[in-house]
C-alpha cells in the first residue's frame, strides 16, 4: 500500500503533480461553464415568456435540441464543427485560428447547462406571484429595476435547490472533455493508469477528487440559499 501513495509523490517518480493540475483545469472548467451556462439559461426562459411567437419558438426549439442530444456528441460537434468553420474563415483572411480545448468544452456544456437551467429559471419564474409586478409597477419602479430589486432575488432563491443540481452535474460532465486532449483530472488519470498498470488505484484516487470537489460545490450552493433567503420566514 506504502509503496502505491508513492506514486501520489510529486517529481518525476510520481502522479501527484500531473492529477493536481488536471485537478485544477477540471476547476477552472466548471466555474467557467457556470457564468456562461446560466446567463444563457436565464434569457432563455425570458425568450420562453416573451409575447413575440417567434422568440418563444426559438427558445423552445433551442432547449429541445440541447436536451436531446448527447452531451459528449454536442461537444464533438462544437470542437470539430466550429473548428472547421473558423479556420475556414481565418483562412480568408490570410490568418491562423484554433480553438482550443478549453474553450470547446466550455461552450459546448454551457450550451447544454443554459437548455437545462431555463427550464429551472421559467418554473421558477413561474412561482413568483403576479401581484409583484403588479406591487413594483404601483410603486413607479422602472422594468429594469423591477426585475434587479424585486424579481431576481426571489428568482434565486427558488431556482437554487434546481440549479444545485445542475452545478454538480457540470462538475461530473467536465470529464467528457478528456476525449478532446484537455489534460484535465480524468485525462491526467487515464495517462497515469497507462503508464503504472494501477487502474483501480488510480481511478479510486479520481474518484475521492471528485467527490472533494462536489462537497465544496455544495458548500458554495449552501451560502448563496442562505444570502437569498435573508429576510424569509421559515414559519
Amino acid at each position: 500500500m506504502q509503496n502505491l501513495f508513492s506514486l501520489l509523490s510529486y517529481g518525476a517518480n510520481g502522479w501527484g503533480d500531473e492529477l493536481l493540475a488536471g485537478t485544477l483545469i477540471t476547476i477552472a472548467l466548471s466555474l467557467a461553464i457556470l457564468p456562461v451556462g446560466l446567463a444563457a439559461g436565464f434569457f432563455i426562459a425570458l425568450g420562453k415568456q416573451s409575447n413575440d411567437p417567434l422568440i418563444r419558438s426559438a427558445a423552445g426549439i433551442y432547449t429541445t435540441i440541447f436536451r436531446g442530444v448527447p452531451e459528449l456528441l454536442t461537444l464533438f460537434l462544437v470542437y470539430y464543427g466550429a473548428q472547421s468553420g473558423v479556420t475556414a474563415i481565418a483562412h480568408m483572411f490570410g490568418a491562423q485560428v484554433e480553438i482550443s480545448p478549453f474553450v470547446a468544452g466550455m461552450v459546448a456544456l454551457g450550451l447544454v447547462l443554459s437548455s437545462y437551467a431555463s427550464e429551472v429559471f421559467l418554473s421558477a419564474f413561474r412561482g413568483i406571484p403576479h401581484g409583484q409586478y403588479e406591487a413594483a409597477t404601483a410603486l413607479g419602479l422602472r422594468r429594469g429595476v423591477t426585475m434587479r430589486l424585486v424579481i431576481f432575488p426571489q428568482l434565486v432563491r427558488l431556482a437554487l435547490p434546481g440549479l444545485s443540481n445542475l452545478w454538480l452535474n457540470v462538475m461530473k460532465d467536465t470529464a467528457l472533455v478528456s476525449v478532446i486532449t484537455l489534460n484535465d483530472l480524468l485525462r491526467q488519470t487515464t495517462v497515469a493508469v497507462a503508464a503504472t498498470k494501477q487502474p483501480f488505484f488510480f481511478y479510486t484516487v479520481a474518484c475521492f477528487i471528485y467527490l472533494v470537489l462536489s462537497m465544496a460545490a455544495s458548500v458554495g450552493v449552501w451560502r448563496v440559499y442562505v444570502w437569498s433567503s435573508r429576510g424569509v420566514s421559515h414559519r
